[in-house]
């Protein structure tokens, strides 16, 4: 249901702002997103983000970073609502609380990578981005750990959103000067 929410949202956005579609350069995002692995989901991130208007690939970078942020910090809240909900499964709880941590820490190491990348630190940079790649895996993993419990595909949703946000970013930063 929430994915459903978020999904009209994002729809009421697109048409409610046309102009935000219009802004970035679309030479250079084109030109940038090619070198990632998912060129549509770089290119519609960053043609519709009002700050890609005249920038460079390491802003660019950016952007995709601070996407890959609100992944993260929204996932984490997602999974924190889901434990103090009224699941009476304790196994369940603790599992999707210490999920909640996990994207918690994704978010901080993307953070983290936009630091390096303003300080112009882009070996950093990739590696913190790396790491919050791979901290939804750390998430699934405690599922696996616990046979009895399911992963829930809301939750799969958004492991695949925030992988794939990472590798875009990661893309964009390959490409920059080290």
């Amino acid at each position: 249901m929430a994915s459903k929410i978020f999904y009209v949202f994002l729809l009421f956005l697109a048409h409610s702002q046309p102009c935000a579609l219009v802004n970035g350069d679309a030479t250079l995002i084109k030109n940038t997103c090619k070198n990632t692995k998912y060129y549509d989901l770089c290119f519609s991130s960053l043609k519709s983000s009002p700050s890609s208007q005249k920038t460079d690939p390491k802003s660019l970078a950016t952007i995709m970073l601070g996407i890959g942020i609100a992944n993260a910090t929204s996932t984490s809240s997602y999974l924190s609502s889901q434990f103090l909900s009224t699941i009476n499964d304790t196994t369940l709880k603790r599992v999707l609380k210490e999920c909640a941590h996990k994207y918690t820490y994704a978010g901080e190491a993307l953070q983290a990578s936009a630091e390096d990348l303003a300080n112009e630190v882009y070996d950093f940079a990739y590696m913190h981005v790396t790491a919050a790649s791979d901290y939804p895996n750390a998430c699934h993993n405690l599922f696996k750990v616990h046979p009895g419990l399911v992963y829930p595909s809301e939750v799969a949703l958004r492991e695949d959103g925030l992988k794939h946000i990472c590798d875009v970013a990661l893309g964009i930063i390959d490409n920059l000067s080290w």
